[in-house]
């Protein structure tokens, strides 16, 4: 069965080799980030439901339930608020 990613309501595939970041791009999403590497944190994400697992420990502050789709890969079905 497919994995999803659901950005704002509306369904998307996601290719579970690579980030978000690089998933929302392929779709044509518009995300603001000035790293790919989790420093900066303007990719910040509110995380709505499905997990994470992080490439490396990103070193931006991000709230509870925030993620960072810079740096951070699903191997499940995932739906995310851009901000």
């Amino acid at each position: 069965m497919p994995v999803k990613l659901t950005v704002n309501g509306i369904e998307y595939p996601l290719d579970t080799k690579k980030t978000l970041l690089e998933n929302l791009e392929a779709q044509a999403i518009a995300v603001e980030y000035n790293c790919r590497d989790g420093h900066c944190g303007a990719c910040r994400c509110q995380l709505h439901s499905g997990n994470v697992e992080y490439k490396h420990q990103p070193l931006a502050y991000c709230r509870e339930s925030e993620i960072l789709p810079c740096c951070s890969i699903s191997k499940n079905n995932i739906r995310i608020s851009t901000y």
